[in-house]
């Protein structure tokens, strides 16, 4: 049977374009395979990527192979930060039209790290089945540089795949998240040249074994978790379901605060909380003006609060400024009930902050394209310092993190570096609003967890709409004490115990620093020279 010539002509000019796709599509399997969608068949699609940017041959393969990366790179990326056409919906009059354009070029952009390490993997790739382990590591490389360039973007890296708190995300206690990444793409590369041969075989039963080991030894770690109830100190979530769209209302102000006084206020079946945790923006304005001594906004805050209690909550912070202005943080304030009224206890400025949200970029170039940031705080926010821990009285020491830092591995860590000694647990306050029903705030809850088992530290972790929750130093959610997606209320329980120090947190990125030189074995051995695999 024979094609027509118009079906062969049709072939001939979609054939270039097949491997595109197919990259386009390996890109796509990956991103679905992360929370909350869940498909874990589709890690295959780091292996099949693989296979696409190896098989990129001829005079022109570099600039092929740059193509393959990239399409891979985008279709990843663009599910992954779907979520970004919410945030401009919330000013849609004003930023709406950016929406539809912000999710396929901030996907663009990010491609461009994949599009690199396709192109530096098809430079030094070897014909031996090492070269595997080689793309692994120029994927997870540029998954890192993701991470740190330009302040980064370490939106669902490929180790946060597995869901945190099952028995393979503990793999991130010992060797991080961006370790989990190089495992996770090596497995999936490793995997898909079963059928290559001996040396092929032998590496994808490598791959399994080394993830049958992740598991059972991710298993194990959970069956040795302390038993019996929590004896921390007693702690509530508020939840208030506050849409973002309300926040820049004036006139709704008094009605968002009564939802957190009510909330705070209300009484428990058990022993009152000792600590109270509202979210980022919870005062979407000045703590000064809102908190200041006599204010009716100072006095519900205080009536809401019994004589010892601690609360934990989000605002805007501002001062003086080195050219004569104001400054503004993102801040977190922790204020301390007495008999006189409220105490300051210590005030933390967020230090990582996100790009067109919170501060603007080359904003001369943007203002003149008429992007606008997100956030309307005068010319955006400032970074306070790099994070430290803090010392709580009548509570354990505390790592702030304010939103967007949770998505940043070791910050604990190095907080606790820079301070000499470590907390005792982590508070995720953040402001989830901001993005929608949709897959963001979920995204957001998996990747914060992972912060929990890294450094082996519980988390409290409280937003306005959700997913607020208690979390173990496994990454778990105590079982009830959580609030999912548009729910109205509060969270009440004991904070879950600290584990000793992880070798993640001694050692931090030391193993995928190693991980990455094993790669590097793909370019130098070849043991099989007579024909590439």
């Amino acid at each position: 049977m024979t094609l027509s010539p118009s079906v062969n002509r049709a072939w001939a000019l979609a054939r270039p374009a097949a491997p595109h796709v197919l990259a386009l599509m390996s890109g796509v399997a990956a991103a679905l395979a992360q929370p909350p969608f869940g498909l874990l068949p589709g890690v295959v699609g780091y292996g099949v990527l693989f296979r696409t940017v190896d098989a990129a041959s001829g005079p022109r393969r570099l600039g092929s192979a740059a193509l393959r990366g990239w399409w891979g790179g985008f279709g990843y990326f663009l599910v992954s930060v779907i979520w970004l056409y919410e945030p401009f919906q919330v000013d849609a009059a004003d930023q709406g039209w950016m929406g539809p354009v912000a999710v396929p070029l901030v996907a663009a952009l990010l491609g461009l790290f994949w599009c690199v390490a396709a192109v530096i993997y098809r430079k030094f790739a070897g014909p031996g089945v090492l070269r595997a382990l080689l793309f692994a590591g120029l994927l997870s490389a540029a998954e890192w540089l993701r991470g740190h360039l330009l302040t980064g973007f370490p939106w669902d890296l490929p180790g946060e795949t597995w869901k945190a708190g099952s028995a393979l995300s503990q793999a991130a206690a010992f060797v991080g998240v961006y370790g989990l990444t190089w495992l996770t793409v090596a497995a999936a590369a490793s995997l898909s040249l079963e059928g290559q041969g001996r040396a092929g075989r032998r590496l994808a039963l490598v791959a399994v074994a080394m993830f049958v080991g992740l598991w059972g030894v991710g298993a194990s770690r959970l069956a040795r978790a302390p038993d019996g109830p929590a004896r921390g100190p007693r702690v509530r979530i508020v939840q208030a379901d506050i849409p973002q769209v309300s926040k820049y209302d004036p006139a709704m102000f008094a009605q968002i605060l009564g939802r957190y006084v009510d909330l705070t206020s209300r009484s428990g079946p058990g022993l009152p909380p000792e600590v109270i945790i509202w979210p980022e923006g919870a005062i979407p304005d000045d703590f000064a003006d809102y908190l200041a001594p006599g204010a009716w906004t100072e006095r519900a805050v205080a009536d809401a609060l019994l004589p010892g209690q601690t609360l934990i909550l989000g605002g805007y912070r501002f001062a003086p400024g080195a050219n004569g202005g104001q400054e503004a943080f993102n801040s977190l304030e922790v204020l301390r009930r007495t008999s006189d009224g409220l105490r300051v206890e210590t005030v933390y400025d967020k230090y990582r902050l996100v790009p067109f949200g919170e501060y603007m970029p080359l904003d001369g170039l943007a203002g003149r394209l008429g992007i606008k940031q997100l956030v309307h705080v005068g010319d955006g926010f400032v970074p306070g310092p790099p994070p430290t821990p803090r010392r709580l009285e009548g509570l354990p020491p505390v790592q702030p993190l304010i939103c967007y830092e949770a998505l940043y591995p070791g910050f604990s860590r190095q907080g606790a570096r820079r301070a000499g000694w470590r907390p005792a647990w982590i508070v995720n306050i953040s402001n989830d609003a901001w993005f929608g029903m949709g897959s963001g705030p979920r995204q957001h809850f998996n990747m914060a967890r992972y912060r929990a088992i890294e450094e082996g530290l519980p988390m409290v972790r409280s937003t306005p709409t959700g997913v607020s929750a208690i979390i173990d130093a496994f990454g778990r959610v105590v079982p009830g004490k959580s609030l999912g997606m548009g729910a109205f209320g509060t969270i009440d329980g004991r904070l879950p115990t600290a584990l000793p120090s992880t070798l993640y947190e001694r050692w931090g990125d030391q193993p995928f620093a190693v991980f990455l030189l094993i790669s590097a074995i793909g370019i130098s051995w070849r043991r099989e020279r007579r024909k590439p695999v």
